[in-house]
């Protein structure tokens, strides 16, 4: 072997940093690459999956997938992007698992109460037609035919992504940085980020825990990452005020209204962004006590935080968990959750 095939197996790799907006955020990434690595050519490649899944997913664009599911005729099969398909059936899983905390449905809560697409202006009179709405909304109302990528509504219903999209967009990054050949990067989304491998050096990537305060951001401490996925969701960011009252973004489907438990914050540790998003969100709706049951029950990696400060962390390791979409579900309703109490 040469002397100069030898140095160009040993030449360090150098740390490189690019981001752009995404979904009312930023997307980001670090990466360690050779010397000459055009990283303007992965930061093109980055933008433009992150604009792909946007035109699939955001509710905020009027012409995305999302939205002409929305204003389907119900009943009518609609062909949709294979990424948003995906989305779709990880979050009909998750939403079964969860015993429906977890649901895509609450797209009209959402909008009512003055967050996601369309008005930022709460709607007292759409608030109370819809406090009695039915529980388990998409499970029992949107059905994919996953071979044919289409699916369709047998219902009236208004999906939401915001508790999934980001963290399907973080995988979808990381996707694009390992087809560059890269093995050791940190990409994300917001608070969605997604570790491959380990730093040169061998440490793993450290990512920081923030406090639940709306006053002011701080760091409540750090997470070591290694090929794994972490999210968090929390009630502290995107408020509303309504009638006096200060009220999160994230809906409760059990209530029709939104979040008024006794947790502050949740972070997942996971395989898949996508699935670390979605069960934060579904954790925040259960509370404290069967968030942290269903936790252990799945072997989700979970750190806890109560609005009084109590908090609970099970950081064991981010392996396998029954959070991704089984692929061979047929083309027929989604399966209605049973009856009982919700976890």
């Amino acid at each position: 072997m040469s002397k100069t095939s030898i140095e160009a197996r040993t030449a360090p790799l150098v740390r490189r940093a690019v981001s752009g907006p995404a979904m009312g955020a930023r997307w980001s990434a670090v990466v360690f690459v050779g010397e000459g690595f055009d990283i303007d050519a992965l930061a093109r490649a980055l933008a433009a999956e992150v604009e792909a899944v946007e035109e699939e997913a955001s509710n905020w664009r009027p012409d995305s997938a999302v939205e002409r599911l929305n204003r389907a005729p119900i009943g009518e099969w609609l062909t949709l992007p294979p990424g948003l398909v995906t989305v779709l059936e990880a979050a009909l899983t998750i939403s079964d698992l969860s015993g429906g905390a977890f649901d895509i449905g609450v797209g009209d809560l959402v909008r009512a109460h003055g967050f996601g697409g369309g008005t930022r202006v709460p709607d007292a009179g759409g608030i109370a037609a819809l406090a009695g709405r039915p529980r388990f909304a998409a499970l029992k109302a949107l059905q994919l035919d996953v071979t044919g990528c289409r699916a369709r509504r047998l219902a009236p219903l208004t999906i939401d992504l915001a508790g999934i999209a980001k963290g399907h967009g973080v995988d979808r990054m990381a996707e694009v940085v390992r087809r560059f050949g890269i093995a050791s990067f940190l990409v994300g989304i917001d608070g969605e980020m997604r570790a491959g491998g380990r730093k040169p050096d061998g440490r793993p990537w450290a990512i920081g825990q923030e406090k639940p305060d709306r006053a002011a951001r701080a760091l409540a401490g750090m997470v070591e990452l290694t090929e794994a996925a972490i999210a968090t969701s929390g009630d502290y960011r995107h408020v509303r005020e309504i009638a006096g009252r200060t009220v999160s973004h994230t809906m409760d489907p059990r209530t029709g209204a939104p979040l008024g438990g006794d947790l502050a914050q949740v972070t997942v540790v996971a395989p898949s962004a996508m699935a670390a998003d979605a069960w934060a969100t579904a954790l925040m709706v259960v509370g404290m006590e069967a968030g942290e049951a269903l936790a252990r029950r799945l072997g989700l990696s979970t750190i806890l935080v109560t609005r009084s400060g109590v908090t609970r962390a099970n950081l064991a390791e981010a392996g396998e968990c029954p959070v991704e979409p089984a692929r061979d579900r047929p083309a027929r309703p989604s399966p209605v959750a049973p009856g009982g109490s919700v976890l």
